[in-house]
């Protein structure tokens, strides 16, 4: 038998644990794990370190995660690179696949068995009725093909659609690349590239290695440093490139204007909140030096979007940071 941790943002993992156990009974070595409003990434992953530390050393591990790309996605997958062939993740998680998964590992220890077995299954249980609203659906439609050239095969000098990239958000998130921006904003804006700008992250292999994982389907995901980011905004090949950008912080903005890339809105969506912070609302954390930057990046001609998810109403940063007495 393996073990089976099921990860969602909010109480999903809890709430289908016990829907399976209604029909299966009681099960060992199957654990919930949440992700909440008021939690961060290093939370999450204590929480599922905690379940994997519930296991014996020997068992092998499956990852039933609600989405792919999103933090539980994304903090399971830090462990399994840590403990490839000890664990498994298999994205999507509903009811019929959690069944699928505890009937199938009673016959097997070997975690890669059972996630084969999921995905060679029709488990997603999505049926419709009337029938015949599914007649001439034989199969799901193949994935949109990249509009984006690839202009790493271009000559220097050749210009692809108005020769200018566009940038269809510039985000400043702590989390970078995660559920709320790889369905979210993604099915907002559009874009075909989504690039994370940070000389911290771009020589940092296994984040950059993490983060082309969690790219949705076709789109592409690039960390570069702010100095290449300088490069693209005037290379012409990238005409026809419409690009997602994400900063880790209001430095890596203000370093990208700086070297005059044209950003002339900033969407901010998260940031954490550590010692010496204060929260300005309930994704955004600022100290006096972050503060000095947002006002910097204002002076520069800057807007700010202040917004977690695109649904969200924008609120006034200037109103925010004086009702906390910063400025």
């Amino acid at each position: 038998m393996i073990g089976i941790i099921l990860a969602s943002h909010g109480k999903f993992a809890e709430g289908i644990k016990q829907s399976a156990e209604m029909i299966f009974g009681a099960q060992e070595n199957l654990q919930a794990v949440t992700f909440m409003p008021e939690e961060g990434p290093e939370d999450l992953r204590a929480h599922l370190l905690e379940a994997v530390e519930s296991f014996d050393d020997a068992l092998q591990i499956l990852f039933l995660v609600d989405l792919w790309g999103g933090s539980p996605f994304n903090q399971a997958n830090i462990i399994h690179e840590e403990m490839p062939e000890r664990t498994a993740i298999v994205s999507g998680l509903n009811l019929p696949m959690l069944l699928e998964a505890l009937g199938q590992r009673f016959g097997s220890d070997e975690v890669e068995a059972v996630a084969k077995h999921i995905l060679s299954r029709e488990v997603s249980g999505i049926r419709v009725k009337p029938e015949a609203f599914g007649e001439g659906i034989d199969e799901a439609p193949a994935a949109a093909e990249a509009t984006e050239s690839n202009v790493g095969t271009l000559a220097p000098g050749t210009v692809l659609g108005d020769g200018k990239i566009k940038y269809v958000l510039a985000r400043v998130d702590t989390r970078l690349l995660h559920g709320q921006v790889a369905t979210g904003w993604v099915r907002s804006v559009n874009p075909n590239r989504i690039i994370v700008v940070s000389d911290k992250v771009a020589h940092d292999d296994m984040r950059k290695s993490l983060i082309q994982q969690a790219a949705p389907n076709g789109v592409r995901a690039n960390t570069i440093p702010v100095s290449k980011l300088a490069e693209i905004d005037k290379d012409p090949r990238f005409g026809n490139t419409k690009a997602l950008l994400l900063f880790e912080t209001p430095d890596d903005v203000l370093a990208a204007v700086e070297a005059g890339v044209d950003i002339k809105e900033v969407n901010l969506g998260s940031m954490a909140h550590s010692k010496g912070k204060t929260m300005i609302s309930r994704s955004l954390s600022v100290d006096e030096h972050d503060v000095e930057t947002l006002r910097k990046l204002q002076d520069l001609g800057v807007k700010f979007d202040v917004r977690k998810v695109p649904t969200d109403s924008d609120e006034n940063l200037e109103k925010l940071l004086k009702n906390n007495n910063l400025i």
